[in-house]
């Protein structure tokens, strides 16, 4: 089969002829859908040098997947072949309190795992088939469409993960904002208005993009720039956003974000960008938090497929063949995408 492999560090990708696996006892072998290209991938793949020992190549890249079954290996039951699942990307020991309550993001045997799980160290879905180790990382889609439903598995549940926490913050007459509107940012703004009261105001460089967060359900958009901070205090009354997620990460979207946010509010940094806050008084508004969630729990995918089944949420996404993924990251990196690149291996 054709996997899009991760050789060595600072190295470009290759599309490489690999065996198909086999699943052993435990494991599924994923027909693969679709599988999302997401900028972690791009980190990866500028990163230098081995830094990660949970990180080493070669492996395929990939944590956004989702497909049919293939095959089961002894032992699995509750599945079979050919039921559309989302595939859980943080593969954690399973034994451990946070795996036990499906938080293997936060797995506390990582060492013993060896891998952060498939496309960050273990082979992931830019592949036509895809070994997961463990039945129990299989979410069923019920009747989703498996190439639309990848994304789903980080950019939908990355930030859903960071609103739950900051559900109890939202009234109805509260502002919550959305930095950078792109993968992860259009479902953030979705997934807000789908399970909160809250206004949503979303912040991004491109205008296409602000026009569709618009159509996601933000009620305002502002250009970023040295006026957005102000432009959204005037927006919120002077008060300034209750919940803020930074989507990007970068030294310039943090700044934004505490700028924007609300006495007693929280800032949310879930994007990668390499960003840093310089965390002096004055800062950050009083009694504001700022955190950075990381992915989220087996039990809150789960959450995210049931709303997406419901119609509240669905990713914009443009799809592409696996002989095509090169330009599809290319696409990503010059920040040419609205919403998600989806390989599709199977067409």
């Amino acid at each position: 089969m054709k996997a899009y492999q991760l050789v060595e560090w600072a190295r470009p990708p290759e599309l490489r002829d690999v065996a198909v696996p086999e699943p052993g006892p435990g494991e599924v072998l994923l027909k693969v859908a679709g599988c999302g290209a997401c900028h972690t991938d791009l980190h990866l793949m500028d990163r230098p040098m081995h830094v990660d020992p949970y990180e080493r190549p070669p492996f395929t890249l990939g944590h956004e997947s989702a497909g049919w079954v293939a095959a089961l290996g002894t032992g699995v039951s509750g599945w079979q072949v050919g039921d559309a699942a989302a595939v859980y990307g943080a593969w954690g020991c399973g034994r451990c309190a946070p795996c036990r309550q499906g938080r293997e993001m936060l797995c506390e045997r990582i060492a013993d795992v060896g891998s952060w799980g498939g496309g960050l160290g273990r082979d992931g879905g830019m592949a036509e088939y895809l070994l997961v180790p463990s039945a129990r990382l299989l979410v069923p889609l019920g009747g989703l469409d498996p190439r639309d439903a990848a994304p789903l598995t980080d950019a939908a549940l990355t930030p859903y993960h960071a609103i739950k926490s900051g559900l109890p913050l939202l009234g109805p007459d509260t502002w919550a904002l959305v930095i950078g509107v792109g993968g992860l940012g259009h479902l953030a703004v979705q997934l807000l208005r789908a399970v909160s009261p809250a206004h949503v105001v979303a912040v991004d460089v491109e205008q296409a993009r602000l026009e569709l967060a618009r159509r996601d359900g933000a009620e305002a958009t502002v250009v970023a720039g040295a006026s957005a901070a102000a432009e959204i205090h005037e927006l919120t009354d002077g008060l300034g956003a209750m919940v803020v997620l930074d989507c990007v990460g970068s030294d310039q979207t943090m700044s934004l974000a505490a700028a924007a946010a609300r006495a007693g509010g929280a800032v949310q940094v879930i994007g990668l960008g390499g960003g840093s806050l310089p965390l002096t008084v004055g800062v950050l508004p009083f009694d504001c938090s700022l955190t950075m969630p990381y992915w989220g729990s087996l039990g809150e995918l789960a959450e995210v497929i049931e709303l997406a089944s419901a119609g509240a949420i669905h990713a914009h996404t443009e799809r592409f063949a696996l002989d095509e993924v090169a330009e599809a990251y290319a696409r990503l990196r010059a920040g040419a995408l609205q919403g998600r690149a989806v390989i599709t291996p199977h067409g």
